[in-house]
Formats: structure tokens, sequence, C-alpha cells
């Protein structure tokens, strides 16, 4: 049976249980009446967005959108892929040169260097690279990430090459930044569309981390990897990922992200439960003392003041929440600073969604109208698609004259997506 004439009559079959007619049901979901008529009599096949909305209102916890989406297929997805069995496919800044640093490093010094700061080496060298990283990193917040790659990836592949040549006290360091270096270039990659590159990037960084005596950045790879798996709607592959991320000898920073990505994951089949169990674990992990007060720099986001909090409002979203999504996200963004205009457009369009989703059709257009304005420095193919959901939900509003008058902003962002 299809899953159009599957996901309508049960439905039906719990909005009448709850003693609700057409017209509370349409209303309770801001949906147009007519619609919702529609699919449940099989006429019209759902969205995953209503489908969502549908599942929180009758407490469903994922079963009324396992209907909604094909068996085979993953729920929508505007960009990523997934992983090629074995791994990356290359190694970017040269296996030989990664593999001798790192044994001389791992042999002359031992397996306790993840702890050691990347300044505190007698390279004179390194702390520019690291004085760099950060600057990058800041500059990532306000550039097109097509810029910043062949930087990064020249910087990399300089680092480890650097490694190969250096004193055994400055080769474990060397690694490390190395390594940092090829997850914020995996990063970029992503937000230029380029999912493969970013597997691949997470990979080497996995592997210089490793080289350099860290065993703890490696697993923070599985973080990376897992935001790639959820923005190509793998939910399984993201949690499956996430939770080989939480084992306890790792430290709490990166298992408490690890629990957030694991939580982003439960939402995207509509698993409440776990969802509001792992963004408990996170919650607890990220607010502890040796997450607050862990090496530097800093792994993870720089910009967001309680990770745990995004996320919530974020999974509330995914969850058809998106009342209470936007309570969250209100609250959050307005704590992000006024530079991170990367991260601002990543929160505030989910925040712009979640509004939209909740009938306030005017105040989610003008969030977006303000995003949109910073989009053309700081594209992402990720924040798109958002824009797209986006433009997706307000099509349901074309009579509203606030809907009328940003068709062609969104129209400009998402045009390049689709070229």
């Amino acid at each position: 049976m299809s899953t159009t004439l599957r996901f309508g009559p049960e439905l039906r079959r719990l909005r009448v249980e709850a003693g609700l007619t057409l017209t509370e049901f349409s209303a309770a979901l801001n949906y147009d009446k007519g619609h919702i008529s529609k699919v449940e009599r099989g006429e019209r096949s759902t969205s995953l967005e209503l489908a969502r909305r549908c599942d929180a209102f009758f407490g469903a916890n994922g079963d009324l959108q396992g209907l909604a989406v094909r068996p085979g297929t993953a729920p929508e997805s505007d960009s990523g892929t997934a992983e090629p069995p074995g791994g990356p496919s290359r190694w970017l800044v040269g296996r030989r040169a990664v593999l001798s640093a790192g044994t001389g490093a791992l042999i002359d010094l031992g397996l306790n260097l993840g702890s050691r700061a990347l300044s505190s080496t007698d390279d004179p060298l390194l702390p520019s690279f690291r004085m760099q990283f950060d600057q990058l990193r800041k500059l990532g917040q306000s550039t097109a990430p097509k810029v910043l790659l062949p930087l990064l990836e020249t910087q990399t592949r300089v680092i480890a090459e650097l490694a190969a040549d250096a004193r055994s006290s400055s080769r474990a360091p060397a690694l490390l930044l190395a390594s940092r270096f090829a997850e914020f270039t995996g990063w970029m990659a992503q937000e230029a569309g380029d999912s493969d590159a970013a597997l691949g990037w997470t990979g080497e960084a996995a592997e210089l981390a490793r080289a350099g005596g860290d065993p703890y950045l490696g697993s923070y790879a599985l973080v990376r990897r897992a935001l790639v798996t959820m923005y190509g709607g793998d939910a399984a592959g993201t949690v499956a990922l996430a939770r080989r991320a939480q084992s306890s000898e790792l430290p709490p920073r990166i298992r408490g992200l690890a629990a957030q990505r694991e939580a982003q994951g439960h939402a995207l089949v509509g698993n409440e439960v776990d969802c509001l169990r792992s963004l408990d674990r996170a919650r607890e992990l990220l607010a502890c003392d040796d997450a607050l007060t862990g090496a530097e720099p800093v792994i993870g986001t720089t910009h967001v003041s309680d990770p745990a909090a995004m996320s919530t409002g974020w999974c509330l979203h995914d969850l058809g929440r998106p009342k209470a999504a936007a309570e969250v996200l209100d609250r959050e963004c307005r704590r992000l600073p006024p530079h991170a205009l990367r991260t601002r457009a990543r929160y505030g369009f989910r925040r712009s969604l979640a509004h939209a989703a909740s009938g306030e059709v005017e105040h989610a257009c003008a969030i977006a109208k303000d995003l949109l304005g910073v989009m053309p420095a700081v594209p992402s193919a990720t924040v798109n698609s958002d824009v797209r959901r986006l433009a997706r939900e307000l099509s349901r509003f074309r009579s509203s004259r606030a809907v009328h008058d940003l068709q062609p902003a969104l129209a400009r962002v998402l045009a390049p997506a689709h070229s």
C-alpha cells in the first residue's frame, strides 16, 4: 500500500478518536482544512513537515512520520551524501609525511600529548600558524567558503609537512594543529556543498590527530561526519556515528556535542523520547567544568553560548513543535555575537521557519528578510536546506503580502543551488 493510502486513514482514525473536527484539527496545525481533508482521503500526499506536526500533535513518536516516508528512502534532504564504503578515498596531505612524523612523535613523546596546548612548542612557526587558525575560523563567519578553501587546504599540507621535518618535541603539536586545520577545511567544504570532500577532510583530521598522539580529536571527527549524514537525511547513520563518539573515556565536550548530534538524528524521524533524553545528556555534559575549561582551540562552535539549548530549539521544530522551537530559538539567537554572520544565518533561518510553521507569517518574513541580505556574503549549502524548507512553508500563505514581497529575495538566494 502506498504511503499516501496508509498515512491518510491513520491520520483520520487518530483525529476521530481524539474527538476533533476537521476545522478544529486544521486550525490547531495552521493548515488549510481542505488540504487536510484531501490528505485523509488519500487524494493528496502528505509533506514531511505536515507529518511531523501530526506526529507531535498526537504524540505518535515518529509512527506517523514513518508512514509518510516511502520504505527505502530517507526523509527530505537538500544536500549531503553518505560516506563511501571504507571511508575517505584519498589522502589529501600526504600519507608518508603524516605517518613518518606521527610515528616519531609517538615514540619520542608517548601517548599523552593530546592535552598539551598547541602553542606550547619550541618551533617558532607554530604559534603563527595557531594565530592564523583563529583568524581563519573567525573569517569563516563572514566569508564565502570557496574563498577560504584553497588557503585552508594549503595550510593543512604545509603544517603536516612541517611536522615531518620538525624536532621531536614539535611534531605532535604540529600534527594536532594540522588536524584542526583539516577539520575546519572539511566544514568549509560542506558549506560549499561538497559532501565528499567534507568527509575526506574529516577523515584526514582524524588520521592527523591519531598521528599526533590525540585519539580524542579523532573521535570528534565522528561528530563532524554525523553532521554530514544529518544534512543528508540519514537519521540512522547520524545516530550511529554520534553514539560512537560518546564512550566514557572521551572528554565531556566531545561527548556532549555527540549527544546533541544524536538528538538531532532522533528528531529527524520524530523519536521524541530518545531525542529529549539525548538533549538532557548533552546539556549535562556541556555544562560540566571539564567541558568548559578544555584545551584550545575550542572544539565545536565558539559562537553559540549554550549549544545544548540551541540544539533543543532545532530539534523541537523537527519534532513538529514549532511554537516551542520558536520560543527557544528567539532567546538563543539574541545571544549570538553580531559578527558571527554564518552562525546567525544558520539558526536564524531555523527560527524563521519555526515562526512560519506556527502561523506567524509576517514575523517569519521579517526575520528572513534581514538574513537574506547577508547570504551573498556567507553562502552556505547547509543553510540553504532550511531556506528551501522556509520557501515551501511560506508557499502555503501566498495571499500574504509579506510572503509576496519576500519571494524575489528567496529566489535569488536559492537560484545558484538549482543552476
